[in-house]
């Protein structure tokens, strides 16, 4: 069988231009089609972010856009299957006792900072919490409030211990 150069140079360019062309392809479907790795889906009846209560809280200088979450299934929901928060905004988590409330991340696919405070607001304690952990994080004191922030916030902003956030709604 006789080739002409042409046509060698053309069959070359097939036989490699046809695996990389599926290659890509298939590199391009996993890539639009693989969710993030630990992204799961809202369940059904869970509140969308935009459904809870909002209170604008202060710490220091700062405001704070805060989710309220007073009752049960609220505080139960609190900021799991979120991807994200925007710079100051968190989550006000309202106890109707005052007593150690322990907190975890399972299924909150973001790593939060969590200040715990007293009914008048004193904070009492600030915890780093690792995304989608189950680690148990209870506060030294009894309190009636927890803030949950993007991880490092509190730090970030010179909140500690002893310091006030203000504007809390009443606890229940």
């Amino acid at each position: 069988m006789r080739f002409s150069m042409r046509s060698l140079i053309a069959r070359f360019a097939v036989a490699v231009a046809l695996p990389l062309a599926a290659l890509s392809a298939s590199i391009t479907l996993v890539a639009t089609t693989a969710a993030p790795a630990h992204a799961q889906q809202m369940p059904a009846g869970a509140k969308q972010p935009g459904e809870f209560p909002r209170a604008k809280l202060t710490a220091g200088m700062f405001v704070i856009d805060a989710a309220v979450a007073a009752n049960d299934a609220d505080r139960e929901q609190g900021l799991m299957y979120r991807t994200n928060l925007a710079p100051n905004e968190g989550m006000l988590f309202v106890f109707g006792e005052n007593a150690v409330h322990c907190f975890w991340m399972k299924n909150t696919l973001i790593p939060l900072s969590i200040a715990f405070m007293r009914a008048d607001g004193t904070v009492t304690d600030i915890d780093e919490m690792q995304a989608e952990t189950t680690n148990n994080h209870c506060p030294k004191n009894n309190g009636v409030y927890a803030l949950e922030m993007s991880k490092g916030w509190f730090t970030s902003k010179g909140i500690k211990p002893g310091m006030k956030i203000q504007g809390l709604p009443a606890a229940q």
